[in-house]
C-alpha cells in the first residue's frame, strides 16, 4: 500500500523584520501536496482621536507694552508728546490732556522704528521711505491719548541725568554749539530756543538723559535758530540778535578782564565747556 507523502512545512523567515502567522492549508496539488500561505502580522492603525498630539505650540503674538501719561506730574507748555510719530505739543491741561477735541487725540506708532538697507519706517505698519525727513512725516497708525510725562513702571531702569561735553565757536552772526551725546533718541528728544536760553532734553541709551538749560551770554533769535541730531552729537546754530562777539557761551557772575575770550583750535574766538584746560590766545596770556 502506497502511503501519501507527508505534507511539507511552510518556510519560516529568519529576517525578523516581518512576523508571519500560520493558517490552514488553502489548496492541494494534483499529487496530494497541501499548500500553505503566510500572511504578515496585522498592523494596528491608530484612530485620529488616539494619535499623540504635536508638541509644537502655536506662537502667541507678543504683547506690546505702551507708555502711559502720568497726569499727576505737570507738563511744561510746549513739551512734545513722547509717542513715536506724534508731533503734538502741550498747550494746557484742559486742551491737551483732559479735553475731547482733536488736540487731545494722539496719532502715533506703538512699535519702534525700523532702519534697514536705507529703508526707514516702523515695525507696526507698512509705509517705508528713504529720506529721514519723509520718515518723520509718516502718519501714526494708532490713536490714543498723548504722553507728555511718562508714567514710571516698576520694570523701568532708573533714569540717570548726565551733562555731556559742549563746545562752541562763533561767526559775526551765529554761534555754533556742539553737544557731544551719542545715539540720541530723535523721536523723543527736543531742543527749545528762547531769546536768552536754550533748553536741552536729550534721551540717551541705558536710561540716561540730558536735561539742561543754557543761560546764553547774549540774546538770540529763536525763530532763526536751528538744531540737528547726528549719531555722535547734536549741532545747534544760534542766530545772534546783534553782531556783538560772545566772550563765553553762557553768562557768568565772574568779573572777566577786558577783551577776554577763549580760543579753541588754531584760531578764532571760541569756547569749550567741559574741557580739561582752558587755552588762551596771546593777548590774554600777557595779562
Amino acid at each position: 500500500m502506497t502511503q501519501a507523502p507527508k505534507p511539507s512545512k511552510p518556510p519560516v523567515s529568519n529576517s525578523g523584520s516581518t512576523s508571519t502567522k500560520l493558517v490552514a492549508p488553502t489548496s492541494t496539488t494534483a499529487d496530494g501536496k497541501e499548500v500553505y500561505n503566510s500572511s504578515p502580522a496585522p498592523i494596528s492603525h491608530l484612530s485620529p482621536s488616539s494619535q499623540v498630539p504635536s508638541r509644537t505650540a502655536t506662537p502667541q503674538p507678543r504683547k506690546i507694552e505702551e507708555d502711559e501719561d502720568d497726569p499727576n506730574v505737570p507738563a511744561q507748555v510746549g513739551a512734545k508728546c513722547l509717542r513715536n510719530g506724534c508731533n503734538a505739543t502741550f498747550v494746557s491741561e484742559e486742551e491737551s490732556r483732559n479735553g475731547d477735541g482733536d488736540a487731545a487725540v494722539c496719532k502715533y506708532h506703538p512699535m519702534q522704528p525700523l532702519f534697514r538697507e536705507g529703508s526707514k519706517g516702523y515695525l507696526c505698519c507698512k509705509p517705508k521711505v528713504l529720506e529721514f525727513e519723509e520718515f518723520l512725516k509718516i502718519p501714526g497708525c494708532k490713536t490714543g491719548r498723548h504722553v507728555f510725562v511718562k508714567k514710571v513702571k516698576p520694570t523701568d531702569p532708573t533714569e540717570e541725568l548726565v551733562r555731556p561735553r559742549i563746545d562752541h565757536y562763533q561767526t559775526p552772526s551765529q554761534v555754533h554749539v556742539s553737544v557731544f551725546a551719542k545715539q540720541v533718541d530723535q523721536a523723543r528728544s527736543n531742543v527749545q530756543f528762547e531769546p536768552e536760553h536754550v533748553h536741552l532734553d536729550l534721551y540717551l541709551p541705558a536710561g540716561k538723559r540730558c536735561k539742561q538749560t543754557l543761560d546764553l551770554f547774549d540774546a538770540i533769535d529763536p525763530a532763526s535758530s536751528t538744531f540737528k541730531i547726528y549719531g555722535t552729537k547734536v549741532e545747534l546754530i544760534l542766530a545772534k540778535q546783534t553782531l556783538r562777539a560772545w566772550s563765553l557761551l553762557e553768562k557768568t557772575d565772574v568779573q572777566l578782564p577786558g577783551a577776554f575770550g577763549y580760543t579753541f583750535s588754531a584760531g578764532g574766538r571760541t569756547g569749550s565747556v567741559g574741557a580739561k584746560d582752558a587755552i588762551l590766545d596771546h593777548n590774554n596770556l600777557s595779562k
